[in-house]
This record gives structure tokens, sequence and C-alpha cells, in this order.
């Protein structure tokens, strides 16, 4: 494994709670529904006008398009996007930043002006810039930044910023995502790029384990995925995500991306060959023939003593030969690997068949459950810090799975799944006028943080392709 240098760290927003709200009790796709039978995975949707909800989404999110820029202020020193509601007003986070500003392109592709397209550039350059004015030859990055937050200085006095999450591996990505947008120009990023060399060189010389070559998150603090059980309450240093590790992938193929544009090439093999050795860990270690999808893995496992003089040595006879443990908790990051396009074909047709379609499993009348109704730990309770993802629906989770089908050319279920998400969305500013940051998987209830934007605006995206115009896509 090829390393280069770096580090990380963290400092948490509590995110406030908000009442459970009463929306709609219909279901959206009968529980018996096959599962099996490609042809027929698309019902009409009963009691159901797509066409409204997909106007409605797209003229109320047209009126508060703007509400997520923010000007610079106190250690924000350039604007910035936020994700919207009361409770991140000011705050700039990590892959909400990269999600949202792919939405606010969907938007700007549809009705923006060339004034309106610079405008956006502004502030997406200004995301970066403000990670970046964080990171040093550690490669710490925040998770999230608001004008009131400690100086670069500050966090890092008297703290380990080796043992501590940091910024998610997508910022690699927002910056490609950028410059493809941009027609391929990249000067702007090339005086911070060894700033980004950093920060992807600390996740993979001080967040891998030596012996899988998989990465793992320190702890479970700021995940994203917040109580996701595959990191949540266990012990630091033991997860080695599938969420965490196929970001990390394509972070590094984003990194190769953005040096070929800079004439840099051998950095870019250097980051294609990181990536394919990354995918081959992945493959290895995660996927699982057994069930047909790729779980996290354990890492938390004890030594293997080797006896250093003669006599008795427990387990000598026959230590164990793996090195890790699969976690077999269906949880929806087990896709990611199609929205990354580096699984197969094979692969890619096991999890449709088997997984996705599944109503026992991760087909909900709303999208997909983040955690299969079938896990001990499924739990669509309201509850903020943590967010739950144990199960409620998230337009994000729905947005990444209905990249992947589409990606390996499953059309319909990829249809049904952006149908099931404008319905979901168009419902919600029908009844209340805004969008809410999760839902109940089961009857589609908005659950927290009333005027939540974000990754939510990715529905666009989503009407977009059913309606065979231009998609924005991520890079």
């Amino acid at each position: 494994m090829k390393h280069r240098i770096l580090t990380g760290l963290i400092f948490g927003v509590v995110i406030s709670g908000y009442p459970f709200f009463t929306l709609f009790s219909e279901a959206a796709v009968s529980a018996d529904a096959p599962i099996n039978d490609e042809k027929n995975v698309t019902k009409e949707f009963k009691n159901r006008d797509v066409e409204k909800y997909k106007k409605i989404c797209r003229d109320n999110i047209l009126k508060i398009k703007n509400d997520m820029y923010r000007e610079s202020r106190g250690r924000l020193k350039y604007p910035y996007i936020v994700p919207g509601s009361a409770s991140y007003l000011e705050s700039l986070w990590d892959w909400d930043s990269w999600l949202t500003d792919i939405a606010l392109n969907q938007i700007l592709s549809e009705c923006g002006n060339d004034k309106d397209k610079l405008k956006c550039i502004e502030y997406e350059k200004g995301c970066i810039s403000n990670w970046l004015e964080y990171c040093g030859a550690e490669g710490f990055v925040p998770i999230t930044i608001t004008p009131d937050s400690p100086s670069r200085g500050e966090l890092l006095q008297g703290c380990n910023v080796y043992e501590q999450n940091i910024h998610k591996p997508c910022l690699a990505q927002h910056v490609a995502f950028i410059v493809k947008k941009m027609n391929g120009e990249a000067e702007w990023i090339r005086n911070d790029l060894l700033k980004l060399s950093f920060f992807i060189n600390h996740y993979m010389q001080y967040k891998r384990d030596k012996n899988t070559g998989l990465l793992y998150w320190n702890d479970d603090t700021m995940i994203g995925v917040d109580n996701d059980p595959s990191t949540f309450y266990r012990p630091r240093n033991s997860s080695a995500s599938i969420f965490l590790n196929v970001m990390m992938y394509k972070e590094l193929k984003a990194m190769a991306y953005i040096c070929r544009q800079l004439k840099l090439e051998k950095a870019a093999i250097s980051y294609d060959n990181d990536a394919d050795e990354l995918k081959g860990c992945i493959e290895k270690h995660c996927w699982d023939p057994r069930d047909g999808f790729y779980y996290s893995c354990d890492l938390n496992l004890l030594p293997v003593s080797k006896p250093e003089t003669s006599g008795f040595i427990l387990h000598q006879g026959s230590p164990r030969s793996y090195d890790c443990l699969l976690q077999r908790f269906s949880v929806w990051s087990g896709f990611l690997p199609m929205w990354a396009g580096m699984t197969s074909d094979e692969h890619a047709k096991e999890m449709v068949t088997r997984n996705y379609r599944n109503t026992d499993l991760f087909n909900s009348p709303w999208g997909v459950f983040t955690l299969s109704p079938q896990e001990k730990m499924f739990n669509v309770r309201p509850s903020g810090n943590p967010s739950s993802w144990q199960g409620p629906i998230w337009i994000c989770a729905n947005w990444f799975v209905w990249r992947g089908l589409v990606n390996y050319g499953y059309v319909d279920d990829a249809r049904e799944l952006a149908e099931k998400t404008v319905v979901l969305l168009g419902r919600d500013f029908e009844k209340f006028g805004k969008l809410h940051e999760y839902y109940d998987p089961f009857s589609g209830e908005p659950v927290l943080n009333p005027g939540f934007m974000n990754w939510n605006f990715l529905v666009l995206n989503m009407i977009a392709w059913l309606d065979g115009k231009e998609c924005i896509d991520e890079f």
C-alpha cells in the first residue's frame, strides 16, 4: 500500500429535535409486490398523481433555492452553502454542501441565467476554500464549521487529531464536480492541491487497517449516518464501514481526475492505483456471496499470539486465519458500490433481485429502508443527535441507491424509486409548505427539522431524469 502524510479532527453541533408530525398514512406499494420479476417490478401508483407532485416539488424548490446561500462571516471567510432549516442556519457541513451543490446545479440547468450560474460558482468554490483553510500537513479538515467555531490552532491545541473523525471523504469529489461542470478547468484549485492531498493522505495513512486494507471510523461521532449499527456504540477503530470505504474509493478516483486536468499524470496514476487497491480490498472483505450484498466489517479481533519460546500457547494449533468479520446488518449503504460503479454486473443483479426488490429488506413504500425492518435494531422513533438511520427514509439514501440502479441499467426500478421520492416530498410541501430531514418509512410522515432543504432538493435531479431532460450528476 502506498501512503502519503496527514490527520483529522471534528467538533460537534447538537441537532435540536422536533415534534413528530402526522402527514399521510396511505401505503405506496403493495407489500406483496413481486421481488424477482424485473419486467413487472414497476407498478402503477394508485391514488397518486406523480405529475402533480413533480410540479409541486419544482415550484416550491425554485422559490427557496437561494435560501441556502450564506455570506462570509467569522471563521467562514468565503461565501458558502448551508443545509437549511433552523438547526443548520449558519453551519457549513461536509457531505451536505457537496450533495446540495449537485441539486443547486440541477436548478440552474433548468432556470438559471449566466449571472445565477456565476454566483453559484462563487459559493461552491467558497465551500472548498473554507474547508481547506483548516487543513495543514496533518490533513485535518473539520466536519462542520460555523462563524463562531474555534480557529484551527485552537482546535489542534490539546487534542490528538489522528484519533478523531474528520470531514467525510467527499471533499475531492466536490472539487471534481466543480471542475467537471467548468469543462475541466482546474487551475483555481492548483494552489490548494497539496492541502487536498494532505486530507486524502490522512485517511490512507492513519485510518486504514494494515491487515485488511480497509478504512475505519475512529468512533461513531458525526459519521453522517449517525446511528448505523455497524458503527454506533462500537469499540474505537473497529468499524470498517462500507459507507466510508466506498466513499474513499470515489474520493481517490476524483483526485486522479483533478490531477489529470492539471496535467499531473504520474500523480493521477498513483491515485488510480490506490483506488484499484482499495476496490480489491472491498471486494475481498465486504462482499458476501451468501446474501448477495456488501457489508461493513468488524476489525475488533484479538491479535494472534506467536510463540516466542517453547511450551503451550493458547490456540497455537490453529490460530485464526481471517482478518475481519462481516457485519451482516442490512444497511442501505451496502448498495453504494453500485453508485460508485465499482461492482460487477453479476453482483449488481444479486443486490437488486435479492435485496433491493425485497419488501422485507429494503423496498419501503416510500423508498429505501435505511435499515431493514428484519434487523433487531430497526427503530423509527423520532430522534435528533443522533438523527435516526435505523430504518427511516432519507432522501440522500434514496438518491444514492437510485443512481446505482440507473448506472447498472435497472430503469424500471429506478423509475419506481424516483416516483416514490417525488410523491413523498410533494405531499410534504402540499401539507406543510416545507420539507423535513427524514421520514417514516411506512406512512411517509415527516419526522424532524421542518425547513430542511439540503440533499432533499436532489428530487429535482430525479424529476429531470424521469422527464428525459438533462440530469446533473455527481463526479
